[in-house]
């Protein structure tokens, strides 16, 4: 009977205990053990043993993550660099007062190792998703012993802080995970600036890869999402024992966090989206390439939509010219003319408005100055470069002053706030003439509009008389004995062949897309984020440097919204490529297709010979296809073949009926059986007119004959479409029913982003 006493007593306290600790507190006579956790008051989040990702290592973490999201989210991690290797673990509060995990054998996996003390400890979670250390009879927050806030892993939550305290000497700062199944601290971190001036940066190793620019009294300068944000209020606290940001959400219902994301190198803002019941990225940084660091060297600034993004401002000039052109802005700029030290009156400053404000790690700040008194304290200091208001609200206020380089400067559209840059007042001489002789103005710039105008008629009839040369004054030089020649003359950006490697993980199959006639095209992600589709000239498909001009010159002409667009080019050893934007939601390529010819008559030609036949089978006409042989007749044939293709819907390569392998053919076989109308596209309905369906069929097997001369040429075809004359009869393209291969086309039906362009009409023939 004292036996079965015993053993109720000791399962009523197991009992007990359990469901103590599945409260927000444990006390230092309870413990977490693997399959119990901590949920806080509102029910927010919990705190346990975890398994991250889908691993099936087992390792195991205790983690905070919240609770009532299916998708479990981890906002902290303890034992982030010292997983556990079974479930027997405890998480307790020692002796000492320290919160502490240990394995199996009592070995401590993890401690709070705080020194604070207290006579009754106990770890609580709270509401904010902090675990806290305190005194059992002290809620304030000044006397926690010690809180996982001050100790970030990847994610920054309301009430967190990023910056310093420096009388504890702690640095609050955010660390990305390895990967998603490793939370162990990977290489991209977000800190904050130890400066008069804080603004958040963030790494990657020890390089520094973003800047968000100073706190100008409404946001970051360079985050105009900041200030816009109306959910969100951001504090900066500075004083001489601590600096920090934090933030509050005005609408307590919302879920929202920051997370450095190891994959994407990005700082992104989310929010838990109850109807989709998932996580939606509100903003995300770095947004584009000018948010680079210091991208354009000093005095440069970044202007998006530019080409290039970078240029020197006004004033200044590259320090290296030819590094410049060759899109290498690390070295920056350099004035134009120095100015003179010391002798107010002798040197300017000119305004550049809508800016991030430069680097604040060489500046001074005094927020009780005025605007004039600031530049005239820059004007007294012989190394001032820069100035400008601190707190840009109600009109502005306060100093800043910059001393040196001024580095990682960028056009913020709508945003930003004014610079004031020092320059000698030569350089500025301009705008002080103006304002004094505004009457002879007047006279000079009527003067100065007539001469424009006669010059841009004089402009526009060069054009029109030089336009039959114009496409070899775009790409010259290029057949020259190495590099440095092929590339001088050329009006495409230039990319390295290194960064392009990297960029498609070295042309890996992983990364590749399709293939067209001439080579395989990749996908890659430059450094600053940008998704390009990257276009490897094959070395078996023997196409030289005439074609890859030919390529170059059409695709730089052709720039339109509609179009994928070119924006850059290689030539480095014997490679030549070329860089187009990723087109994420696929290209038209499944619609429209090329003509098959990627090379260039000159204007005198009528036909012409090759041994090298590029293109795409079932779009070249059959002389070229399988002797070499083209001419005027030949582009004939491709618009027949994309005419029947208009009419059925159909491609010619992937249509494949029982008893003719391609479309030409299963169109004259219609034809000819007196059924044409089963031809035309069914989904066109009742939508077209009938009579002009079966003429555009008529033409399009005219086009397609066998023999060049059986075909019409294109003045002929044009007449045809527009009116109604008569049309002779097709003869059977008999060479089509049975000898054209019918594998599908090399380029892949998945392709996102495959831009073959191949066409023989640059040039009139």
């Amino acid at each position: 009977m004292a036996m079965l006493t015993i053993l109720l007593l000791s399962k009523l306290l197991s009992l007990f205990s359990k469901f103590a600790v599945a409260t927000d507190t444990i006390t230092q006579s309870e413990f977490l053990e693997d399959n119990t956790t901590l949920v806080s008051n509102n029910g927010t989040f919990e705190l346990g043993f975890f398994t991250p990702g889908s691993s099936s290592s087992p390792n195991r973490y205790v983690g905070i993550w919240y609770k009532n999201i299916p998708i479990r989210t981890l906002v902290w991690v303890a034992n982030r660099d010292n997983p556990i290797k079974d479930n027997s673990s405890k998480l307790s509060i020692n002796t000492q007062g320290n919160l502490v995990l240990v394995n199996q054998n009592n070995t401590v996996i993890w401690s709070t190792n705080t020194t604070a003390k207290a006579s009754l400890v106990v770890a609580q979670l709270l509401d904010s998703g902090n675990l806290v250390l305190r005194d059992e009879k002290d809620t304030n927050p000044e006397n926690y012993l010690w809180q996982s806030f001050d100790y970030p892993s990847d994610t920054f939550l309301p009430g967190m802080k990023l910056g310093w305290d420096l009388k504890k000497g702690l640095n609050w700062f955010l660390t990305a995970w390895k990967n998603w199944d490793d939370p162990s601290p990977g290489d991209f971190t977000r800190s904050t600036l130890h400066t008069n001036n804080p603004e958040e940066v963030m790494w990657k190793g020890t390089t520094q890869y973003y800047r968000s620019g100073p706190w100008d009294g409404i946001g970051f300068s360079g985050i105009p999402s900041v200030s816009s944000d109306s959910n969100t209020n951001y504090t900066i606290v500075s004083n001489k024992d601590e600096f920090y940001i934090t933030y509050s959400l005005i609408d307590k219902s919302l879920i929202s966090r920051v997370v450095m994301n190891q994959t994407r190198y990005a700082r992104q803002r989310l929010a838990w989206n109850i109807d989709s019941q998932t996580w939606r990225v509100s903003s995300e940084l770095p947004t584009d390439f000018c948010d680079q660091y210091n991208i354009c060297g000093a005095f440069g600034i970044c202007v998006i939509g530019q080409a290039p993004a970078c240029k020197c401002l006004d004033g200044f000039k590259p320090k290296s010219p030819r590094n410049w052109t060759q899109m290498s802005w690390n070295q920056g700029c350099v004035h134009n003319q120095t100015w003179s030290c010391r002798k107010k009156g002798r040197d300017g400053f000119n305004k550049f408005s809508n800016v991030k404000v430069p680097d604040t790690r060489r500046s001074w700040v005094n927020a009780n100055m005025t605007l004039d008194e600031c530049k005239n304290k820059c004007w007294e200091n012989c190394s001032c470069t820069a100035y400008a208001n601190s707190d840009i609200k109600g009109g502005g206020s306060g100093c800043a002053i910059w001393f040196s380089d001024l580095l990682d400067i960028r056009l913020m559209p709508n945003a930003g706030q004014d610079l004031y840059i020092r320059l000698a007042m030569s350089e500025t001489a301009q705008q002080y003439q103006e304002a004094k002789h505004s009457s002879k103005k007047k006279v000079v710039v009527i003067a100065s509009t007539v001469s424009s105008v006669i010059a841009i008629l004089l402009i526009f009839i060069f054009i029109y008389w030089s336009y039959k040369n114009k496409n070899k004054e775009i790409i010259t030089g290029i057949e020259g004995k190495n590099n440095k020649s092929q590339q001088e003359d050329f009006e495409l950006p230039l990319f390295d062949l290194a960064s392009i490697a990297h960029a498609t993980n070295n042309f890996s199959n992983d990364n590749k897309l399709g293939e067209g006639g001439f080579g395989p095209v990749y996908k890659g992600i430059l450094p600053y984020g940008q998704e390009v589709a990257v276009k490897r000239l094959s070395e078996t498909s023997r196409q030289g440097l005439k074609e890859f001009k030919n390529e170059v010159m059409l695709c730089a002409e052709l720039q339109h919204r509609n179009l994928v667009k070119v924006l850059g080019c290689c030539i480095q050893d014997d490679e030549k490529l070329l860089i187009y934007e990723y087109m994420a939601n696929k290209s038209l390529d499944v619609f429209l297709f090329d003509f098959g010819l990627a090379r260039m008559c000159g204007g005198d030609q009528i036909e012409g010979k090759t041994s090298r036949v590029v293109g795409t089978y079932g779009y070249m006409a059959p002389e070229y296809a399988f002797d070499g042989i083209f001419s005027i007749k030949s582009d004939v044939f491709s618009f027949g073949v994309l005419l029947l293709e208009i009419v059925s819907g159909k491609k010619n390569r992937l249509f494949s009926p029982n008893d003719y392998n391609n479309l030409i053919g299963h169109a004259w076989r219609l034809s000819k059986e007196g059924k044409p109308m089963q031809f035309i596209d069914t989904s066109l309905k009742d939508s077209y007119n009938l009579h002009e369906a079966l003429r555009c069929i008529h033409i399009g097997l005219l086009c397609v004959q066998h023999h060049p001369n059986d075909r019409p040429n294109m003045a002929s075809v044009v007449v045809s479409l527009s009116n109604e004359n008569a049309l002779p009869l097709p003869k059977n393209p008999s060479y089509l029913l049975n000898d054209i291969p019918t594998e599908r086309e090399s380029s892949s039906n998945t392709s996102l982003s495959v831009n073959d362009v191949t066409t023989s009409m640059l040039s009139g023939r």
